[in-house]
């Protein structure tokens, strides 16, 4: 049974990764829709920097990054997130995991019952209400909304003590005033940790599908538009003697340049070449962990540095790219904060609730 489920996500992950992934060679900056696909939808999330596929340590949220990240730690775990970009813009989801199964292979102490990972979420982004307007800028009154829908379906399955593998099906909706769009997409991972969890790696490749309808049509028809795909590797080691743990996340590894197009400048213009280190790092986000080995609190400082070379702004000082977070667990909950900025004068800020249905039902 173990190797058969592997080999049908095996399949899926190539079946659908191939043909993806040559047509996104070519995708720069800027040239894909549903970009809200790569916002962090949890307080761990952002604390991390936005992104991590390797940690895993019962946050079920972490599975939205990564459906390996299920365990055995999110079985009945519901959870609840809220947060405001801006004064109209905010982000809701709630996701809920239950495992069901019993090892089919010889039970070993540090095997689980339970080997087979599932979770659902529901997320939202609400840009709020905005005024209706001219060409020229001009009111012509009226308001109309704008909101972004993605239902998360994940499943992972535990392949002996230090591996699991993981899929996830994404309907991802969107209705813009009289314009909607409705895609399809699917992630795949796998995940490895060492016995002793110090070691942790996860690869996963991200929002591999199709617009099936386009928010507007052509001659030809439906207008589709390509998906964020996003190929990400995560690297994590804790220390054995010290309540500290590293990470570093490497994403969108299927290209290389991630500028944006300034088409309001000329072509030759220095100022929109990015020398390779920059561009190099401009792939990774770092993290920093202080938790201790009974995880009841942790404390989150992270760096991402493309969103800081692309949010910050010239001869002002601000804090994009940086976020910190920190959490506590008390008996059956757990709560998050974490703090961001995208802009000047304009921090993100972000809470989670998480409840162990488990616990509660004793």
């Amino acid at each position: 049974m173990r190797k058969h489920v592997a080999y049908i996500i095996l399949g899926v992950c190539l079946g659908v990764f191939i043909p993806s992934l040559s047509h996104a060679q070519t995708q720069a900056g800027g040239s894909s829709v549903y970009s809200f696909l790569s916002l962090p939808y949890s307080s761990r999330l952002c604390a991390l920097g936005g992104d991590n596929v390797a940690i895993r340590d019962g946050e079920i949220s972490m599975a939205m990054q990564n459906p390996a990240l299920l365990c055995g730690s999110t079985d009945k775990i519901l959870e609840l997130n809220y947060a405001n970009y801006t004064k109209t813009t905010n982000l809701g989801s709630a996701l809920f995991g239950w495992n069901f199964g019993r090892s089919k292979f010889e039970k070993h102490a540090d095997e689980p019952d339970k080997p087979n990972y599932f979770a659902v979420g529901f997320h939202y982004l609400d840009y709020g209400s905005m005024k209706y307007a001219d060409e020229k800028g001009q009111l012509t009154g009226g308001t109309f909304t704008a909101k972004d829908i993605l239902i998360d379906i994940m499943y992972a399955r535990q392949l002996g003590p230090m591996f699991t593998v993981g899929v996830s099906l994404k309907p991802i909706m969107s209705f813009y005033e009289s314009y909607s769009a409705f895609a399809l997409a699917a992630d795949v991972g796998g995940h490895f940790q060492t016995k002793d969890s110090t070691f942790q790696m996860g690869l996963t490749l991200r929002n591999i599908g199709w617009q099936l309808k386009g928010f507007y049509t052509l001659e030809g028809g439906q207008m589709r538009e390509k998906l964020p795909l996003n190929l990400e590797l995560g690297l994590a080691y804790r220390f054995k003697h010290a309540p500290i743990r590293i990470s570093m996340t490497i994403h969108n590894m299927q290209r290389w340049n991630l500028n944006y197009e300034l088409t309001n400048q000329p072509a030759d213009d220095n100022n929109q070449k990015i020398q390779w280190y920059d561009m190099m790092f401009r792939h990774t986000i770092f993290a920093l962990d202080i938790v201790p080995k009974s995880e009841k609190f942790y404390l989150t400082l992270s760096y991402n540095h493309r969103r800081r070379a692309e949010m910050n702004l010239k001869d002002q000082r601000s804090l994009a790219g940086f976020a910190i977070g920190a959490g506590v667990r008390i008996k059956m909950v757990r709560l998050g904060f974490a703090v961001s900025q995208y802009t000047k004068g304009n921090l993100t800020y972000q809470a989670s609730l998480s409840l162990d249905i488990n616990s509660m039902l004793k």
